[in-house]
């Protein structure tokens, strides 16, 4: 049995442990994270199940809170499937069948009577968790017209060169059907409403629970389509005045700030990595969310970025996230006093200082 196929077959067990009431899925709001929620969300409503609408976590959430707890608990869910969340120690909801689907660094390890986790993080390559929710789905019935959003979530997190590489047996048979242009438009479209300054990712979600193929989202003419291309235009205006900034050093460390309600960031930084190709470049934005400081962190010649961070961290509040993600792509989102400690910490006058 193949790697992901086992993971599938541990994901069906697991739903077979489900409770009678409705499964809900939740998922990241990112190409990935909502692919996978589609995806498992169409092959749950497939088996019968009638699973609640897909809830997705976005900016200032997280599957671990007790607000997410509470609104769970109010629908008596029979199971809760988790995908592109992390896993991490603790119930989400405590006494309900849990399966946490993710390729991320672990932040920890929950108990088994807590969540049952279906990770790829130690796999060869590293699965996006769209293609472990294929796996997944097609352990429960018939998925290979499902294949494209393991294409999307692929190509969103990899890019449509490392994913092909990676995984030719994907990607193949979908460039063939769909054509790679197809698949990095749609990802470009279904990445972009999370990005703009409302981060509503519904618009996105909808599209990939009733879509087809990657051609419905990127020729669609409803309200939803129209609002991804909306919201690409948004943040690529964004981008391009953000790109205008010169970088700052400390070695090895570029920084580049921006201070956009668009979750720029990550883009920032990837858009400078192959210009500063010896340094560690980090994309960091103020204005993101009030009192926070939110960075993504690339680089093409440091192997571990979350071990880079770890070595340089700054003492750490119960509200700040560092660190996570993957070792080839890290970041976090911390308050301002902490930001303003690391940066002070790597070396940078005040001119990285955020007021």
């Amino acid at each position: 049995m193949s790697t992901l196929a086992a993971h599938g077959a541990a994901f069906a067990e697991a739903v077979a442990g489900f409770g009678p009431g409705a499964p809900i899925v939740l998922c990241h709001d990112d190409a990935d994270g909502l692919s996978a929620g589609a995806l498992l969300w169409r092959a749950l409503a497939r088996t019968g199940r009638e699973p609640r609408p897909v809830r997705v976590i976005g900016r200032g959430e997280s599957a671990w809170s007790p607000a997410i707890r509470d609104e769970l608990a109010a629908h008596a869910p029979g199971g809760l499937v988790v995908t592109d969340l992390g896993v991490q120690a603790g119930a989400i909801l405590p006494g309900v069948p849990t399966v946490l689907v993710d390729h991320h660094v672990p932040r920890s390890w929950p108990e088994a009577a807590d969540a049952i986790v279906i990770s790829g993080h130690a796999d060869a390559p590293i699965p996006t968790s769209s293609l472990l929710a294929h796996a997944c789905a097609a352990s429960l019935g018939p998925a290979d017209d499902l294949a494209w959003l393991a294409g999307i979530g692929l190509v969103g997190d990899l890019g449509e060169r490392a994913a092909s590489a990676d995984f030719p047996e994907i990607m193949g048979p979908l460039r063939k059907a769909h054509t790679a242009k197809a698949l990095r438009e749609a990802v470009s479209l279904v990445n972009a409403p999370r990005r703009s300054a409302s981060g509503d990712a519904g618009p996105a979600l909808r599209m990939l629970l009733r879509a087809q193929g990657p051609r419905d989202i990127v020729a669609g003419t409803e309200p939803d389509a129209a609002a991804l291309h909306a919201a690409r235009a948004e943040v690529k205006a964004a981008l391009d005045a953000a790109r205008a900034v010169p970088p700052l050093f400390a070695v090895p460390v570029a920084l580049i700030r921006c201070d956009s309600p668009c979750q720029i960031h990550p883009l920032v930084a990837q858009s400078w990595i192959h210009r500063l190709r010896r340094q560690v470049v980090i994309g960091a934005n103020a204005g993101f969310r009030a009192g926070y400081v939110h960075f993504a962190v690339r680089s093409l010649g440091v192997p571990n970025l979350i071990g880079f961070l770890e070595e340089r961290a700054p003492p750490l509040g119960s509200e700040d996230q560092f660190a996570q993600g993957h070792r080839r792509a890290t970041g976090g989102q911390v308050r301002v006093e902490t930001w303003n400690r690391f940066t002070e910490g790597l070396g940078f006058g005040p001119e990285a200082r955020v007021a």
